[in-house]
Formats: structure tokens, sequence, C-alpha cells
């Protein structure tokens, strides 16, 4: 049976009312950190991130929500193991270019993602083969959670934002690394012959895709740049964690300062989400 390359995004597909939704939204690699660091504090804290009926991830939000939903031992990933590989140095003009597009008002959103798309493809950046190897070791599985996860990307040739889940007959981590293929920071990402690149693009945090799914969490790396008021519960990186994230989102040597700072703050976050999705003491 051939596999379908994805459904097209649509908000509150499928969904109906009742329980809660957790909402993870883009930021890196030091907010992917973050995020993990997150979870894991509140699993410690009584508030079991994977018990949420749905979970949508975009970007760092797609990779930390397939570790949480696929229950991934996160105190494993705390810190990154040693690489000699080095990464191709990120040319910051391919992201003054896709502000520059993104903030061309007169521009359709598709025909604005096309034009990114094809910075994204002409950028010289991180192989898509190595980008989906690390999410490989970070996941640490190609199969879809029993939890409903879903997975936004954007498709660089439509423009089209998309989403896939369990049903959509694509590999995990694959999902996961186009999410996450930030323009001049890693390739699209080929999926049945088309390529991929990250899911802000398509909606920011897309929290829209939770609409009908209950009570809705959104925790956000990046709440400047991609903030999305669509939530019961909103929980942003605070004075500690941003210090931790520094300047540069993509600076591996920060990952683990990010987790830590991510821990730190869960004890926090976890009295404001308990009573939303109903955890003990909450």
């Amino acid at each position: 049976m051939p596999r379908r390359r994805g459904r097209p995004y649509r908000r509150g597909m499928e969904l109906s009312g009742g329980g809660w939704a957790l909402v993870l939204g883009p930021g890196g690699p030091v907010g992917t950190a973050w995020l993990t660091g997150l979870a894991a504090g509140l699993r410690r804290a009584g508030v079991e991130p994977a018990a949420a009926d749905l979970i949508v991830g975009t970007s760092a939000g797609a990779i930390a929500g397939a570790m949480i939903a696929t229950g991934r031992e996160l105190a494993a990933v705390a810190e990154l193991p040693p690489s000699d590989e080095r990464r191709p140095p990120v040319d910051g003009s391919v992201m003054a270019g896709v502000v520059e597009i993104g903030s061309t008002a007169e521009l359709d959103p598709d025909e604005a993602r096309r034009r990114i798309g094809r910075l994204a493809l002409e950028a010289e950046a991180l192989p898509e083969e190595r980008h989906r190897a690390s999410m490989e070791f970070l996941v640490g599985t190609d199969e879809w959670p029993g939890r409903r996860l879903l997975v936004t990307a954007v498709d660089v040739e439509s423009g089209k934002p998309v989403v896939w889940d369990a049903a959509s007959g694509v590999p995990l981590t694959a999902a996961v690394a186009a999410s996450s293929a930030a323009p001049g920071y890693a390739e699209p990402v080929t999926i049945n012959g088309r390529r991929y690149m990250d899911g802000a693009f398509g909606g920011g945090s897309n929290a829209g895709l939770a609409r009908g799914a209950g009570a809705v969490v959104l925790v956000e790396p990046l709440p400047q740049v991609f903030g999305d008021a669509a939530a019961d519960v909103r929980i942003v990186p605070d004075e500690g964690a941003r210090e931790a994230f520094g300047e540069n989102v993509g600076d591996l040597a920060r990952w683990t300062p990010a987790y830590r700072e991510g821990f730190r703050q869960a004890a926090a976050a976890a009295e404001r989400i308990g009573p939303v999705a109903g955890a003990p003491g909450g």
C-alpha cells in the first residue's frame, strides 16, 4: 500500500471535546532541550505530559512531543553525547531572507511559504540524512505511539502546511525531522518524493489543531516569535531559562543548561497544568 504524504492542515481535525491537549511550539535545539527538561520535571512533580489526550508538536515541539508520547527516557538526553562531526555554519542571511519574505504583507501565505521553501532548498545546511539521524537518536523509534500525536510541516513546493499522525504511514523520525528542518539549519526532508521544512511556517505553534480537544496547555520556547493565545494554560521560559538559551537557539553547547532550566521550571508549571490535566493534587 502506498504511503500517504500527509493531510492538509485543518483546525480541530477529527477531535471531540473533553480531556486535555498539550501543544508544544518551536524553539530550535535549545528550545528542544528546555521542553524535554520541562517534561521530565513535570513527571517528577506528578503531572504526566504523555497522559494528554492529544499532543501537537511543531519543530522543537515535534521532537519533544515524540519523545514524550513514545515514553522515551528523558533523562537520557539531559546531555548530548560527544561528537566529532562538524555542522555546516549557519548562514544568517538565510533567516534574514525568511524574515523579509514573512514581513511582505501583500504576499499570499502559500506564495510566501513557497519563496521561503526555495531559500531552504538553496541554502547550505545540515544534510537531511544527518538531521534524520539526530532525530533517530533523540526520539529512539520510528513507531508512532498509541496516544494521539500530530506533527506539522510545510511542503516547500506547494507552500501548504501538512500534518502527520500514526495513520499517515510516515516514519515518526522522518516526520519529526521534517517538522524541525529550519531553513539554513537543516535541509528540507524528503518524504515520498516531496520535500518538507519546518512546521512553524504553517502556523507558529499550531495550537489551532487542538481546538475541540478540551483544555489546551500551550508550551512555547519562543513566545516572542511564535505567540499563540489559543490556550487555557500557556507556559513560556522564565528569566533564568531565557538566560540559559543565550542569543542562538541553535547552539548545542547550551543544550544541557537549557534542559536543566526546563527541569527547574517544571515545579511552577505543574501547579498551573495540574488542575487542567486532572493530576493528583492539582
